[in-house]
């Protein structure tokens, strides 16, 4: 890390490396999908993305700003 690195700067650089690291590893978890090596059922598929899924949901959550407005009575 440079020290006088940006807080934009440090954004994208730590964002390229965790999105990368996360497209990595569902490409290995695709990997699973050989049904000539593993056996699973349509349940534990659909329990895995659905997981997958709210953990998506919950980290885009995080980026959106909620517009507060200002309390009156």
């Amino acid at each position: 890390m440079v020290n006088n690195e940006s807080k934009r700067e440090r954004f994208k650089r730590l964002a390229t490396t965790r999105t990368n690291t996360v497209l990595k590893r569902l490409k290995v978890l695709g990997n699973c999908a050989n049904r000539s090596v593993y056996d699973y059922t349509e349940e534990e598929i659909n329990k895995i993305f659905s997981e997958i899924e709210k953990a998506v949901r919950e980290s885009k959550a995080k980026f959106h700003f909620s517009k507060s407005k200002e309390f009156k009575l």
